[in-house]
């Protein structure tokens, strides 16, 4: 049983060599009937003939941001589209989830406008369970036309002109790649979130944000890092997070998996961004130069070449 036919939905899924996941991803999926919208920004493997040969529509375009990538999906959906799921390759939906999706989404009066549903991460093949970071609850689901991307550099959420509504069912995040890639993307997220933390002290790019204390999860998560975490001492504060969650939330009940992870993600990751952000600063006192040109001879990203793009 899939949604009743009134109900239009439409899942994005944004690629670039995803051969490894995409198949697993739009097969979570199924149960919601609907289309399903691959966009990919350039692969070179087989994961534009595998989502098409499982019925995905295709459409291509060159990447900048995550947020930008997504909002352009949005105005090139197929009509009509009710609702929208974003999905990315490495997440899969539980079939509670679907199951609860099908029951909902039709009994729904027109002033909800989005669903969070909530997200665990799976780490070398273990689901994380402790740390703080279960249930992840996210925007995901949504009313074309009611909600976009915030238009960030990373670490973007869905923003939503309405109410939302929570279910329970689980949203996996398990990425299938290698320790080697995890870390490889880690150190490339490390010099974005550089550039993300000195845009909050210098504002040289717009900063659309859900910052707001109270609103919801995703807003409050994002006022703590900002407004809390961001003043605190740089090296000291990937510590002050490891110790809270490896022993505050008990993250140390996660295994031996669970060890490399909080250790990687709560403390390699984050004393890497402070390292980084120190280093990008040093050049800028040394020099005199702006963020921007820091950013670019530093961590080698232009900044003003993507964003005008």
């Amino acid at each position: 049983m899939t949604l009743p036919a009134a109900v239009s939905l439409t899942t994005i899924i944004l690629t670039r060599n995803e051969e490894r996941h995409i198949a697993r991803a739009m097969a979570s999926v199924a149960g919601l009937g609907g289309r399903v919208v691959v966009v990919d920004s350039g692969s070179t493997d087989r994961t534009v003939e595998i989502a098409q040969a499982l019925g995905a529509e295709v459409l291509r375009n060159s990447w900048t941001t995550h947020a930008r990538q997504f909002n352009w999906a949005l105005s090139h959906l197929p009509a009509p589209t009710e609702w929208v799921l974003r999905l990315d390759a490495d997440e899969i939906l539980s079939a509670d989830l679907v199951s609860q999706i099908k029951t909902t989404l039709p009994g729904l009066g027109p002033e909800i406008a989005g669903v969070t549903l909530r997200r665990r991460i799976a780490f070398q093949g273990r689901p994380i369970r402790y740390g703080g970071l279960f249930p992840i609850r996210v925007l995901r689901l949504f009313r074309h036309g009611a909600g976009h991307c915030e238009d960030r550099w990373m670490d973007e959420h869905i923003k939503v002109a309405g109410k939302t509504i929570d279910l329970p069912g689980e949203l996996l995040d398990d990425n299938l790649q290698s320790l080697t890639w995890w870390t490889e993307k880690h150190n490339a997220y490390a010099s974005r979130e550089v550039v993300d933390l000195l845009n909050l002290e210098y504002g040289f790019m717009p900063r659309d944000s859900v910052a707001q204390l109270g609103r919801d999860q995703a807003g409050l998560k994002r006022w703590v890092k900002e407004r809390l975490y961001a003043r605190l001492p740089g090296g000291l504060r990937a510590w002050v997070y490891f110790l809270y969650r490896y022993v505050i939330r008990a993250g140390f009940l996660d295994g031996r998996e669970g060890l490399a992870f909080h250790v990687l993600q709560g403390l390699w990751y984050r004393f890497l961004v402070d390292a980084k952000l120190a280093e990008t600063r040093r050049y800028m006192q040394q020099t005199g130069c702006d963020a921007p040109t820091a950013i670019r001879e530093i961590l080698g990203i232009n900044i003003k070449h993507i964003l005008t793009r």
